[in-house]
């Protein structure tokens, strides 16, 4: 890998499991469950300066990360209750990288850690609740197409992982 690779993909590339049985989602589960306080220890005491700097050359910046989680979370969220009360519902897709610029990105984070935590706490719950059956469930993306429930919360699980590494080999390349 090369060394914009690994700043990119600091945890690897997303890879589907070849499994989605009770206990690796259950694993996913946890992951999800443990965000907002990863997420809180990560940026823990970071000042603006450090908050508005990117993670690579040409990346966001840690603020961006924080208020991009919240964004693709809400949305992972809510494309979840639809999957369980439509039948494979086509959701939207949205530019990332637009969201990134706009001005409430440039907003200091505690609202996005505040609505990460209560957003993940309602998301675990209901994630919990499901059963197999209700896993096999999910939407058409039109980018990625049919997506399951249980490779939602796989891609999710990593994506959380992925954005706090980010931010964590950040910190410790800068020794902050």
């Amino acid at each position: 890998m090369t060394e914009l690779e690994d700043l990119r993909y600091p945890i690897g590339r997303f890879t589907p499991s070849a499994s989605s049985d009770p206990a690796a989602r259950a694993e996913h589960i946890s992951t999800l469950r443990l965000l907002p306080s990863s997420l809180q220890t990560a940026v823990n005491a970071l000042t603006h300066l450090q908050l508005d700097t990117p993670y690579r050359k040409g990346g966001w910046t840690v603020r961006q990360l924080v208020h991009h989680i919240a964004d693709s979370h809400a949305n992972a969220y809510m494309r979840t209750k639809l999957a369980l009360t439509e039948d494979w519902p086509i959701i939207k897709p949205y530019d990332e990288a637009a969201w990134a610029r706009l001005a409430d990105s440039r907003l200091p984070i505690d609202g996005s850690l505040a609505m990460v935590a209560a957003m993940h706490e309602r998301w675990v719950a209901l994630l919990e609740s499901l059963s197999d059956a209700d896993f096999e469930r999910g939407h058409f993306h039109p980018e990625n197409g049919r997506q399951n429930l249980a490779t939602v919360l796989a891609i999710y699980a990593w994506h959380s992982r992925h954005h706090t590494a980010h931010i964590t080999n950040l910190r410790a390349r800068k020794n902050w």
